[in-house]
């Protein structure tokens, strides 16, 4: 199954490649966010929990408190650390190891899966409200059609009205020549 963890952190969501930091309320955020979140506070920005398990850090760029408190997790081990990580535990240590690692799976792809839907919701939410507003300049672009149309019909008919006016003056200004051109003569 390909799955990219991503920073539980709303406003990074980076998608974790290599070393990510792992709580005990299933979250995991990239180690810049962790450094700049846990070092404020001992509660994961995620949930709110409080974070008072301790754990061991394995980064010396973390702070103290920071490595006392959190778990450095490399997303890529390598084959030695696979091989010895569970060496000489007993079969049910392992099997609650495996079944709390596929439970935090579970919980993120369902966090990916509810964050993807929010932004779904959101876009579609977006969507109506630009459609809304789109439909409304419509029917405004179409009043004001409307209305210039009104108008242009409105001046046509006043420009054959004023043609019409113009050749009754040329006609009675000829009539009026010819007369003129009678009298003279």
């Amino acid at each position: 199954m390909d799955f990219d963890f991503r920073c539980n952190r709303l406003s990074c969501r980076k998608s974790l490649t290599d070393k990510a930091v792992v709580t005990t309320c299933s979250h995991i955020f990239c180690v810049d966010c962790a450094n700049e979140l846990f070092s404020a506070s001992r509660l994961c920005p995620a949930c709110e929990t409080s974070l008072t398990e301790p754990y061991v850090a394995a980064s010396r760029e973390l702070s103290r408190w920071f490595r006392a408190f959190f778990q450095v997790s490399s997303l890529h081990p390598s084959n030695d650390y696979k091989t010895s990580v569970l060496s000489g535990l007993n079969p049910a240590t392992i099997l609650e190891i495996c079944s709390r690692a596929i439970s935090f799976w579970q919980y993120q792809i369902h966090q990916e899966n509810s964050f993807q839907h929010a932004v779904v919701r959101s876009i579609n939410d977006k969507n109506t409200q630009l459609q809304k507003q789109l439909e409304n300049l419509v029917r405004e672009a179409d009043s004001e059609i409307n209305l210039l149309n009104n108008k242009l019909s409105d001046l046509e008919r006043e420009l054959d009205l004023e043609r019409r006016k113009n050749r009754d003056l040329q006609e009675t200004s000829r009539e009026r020549d010819k007369e003129y051109q009678k009298l003279k003569v």
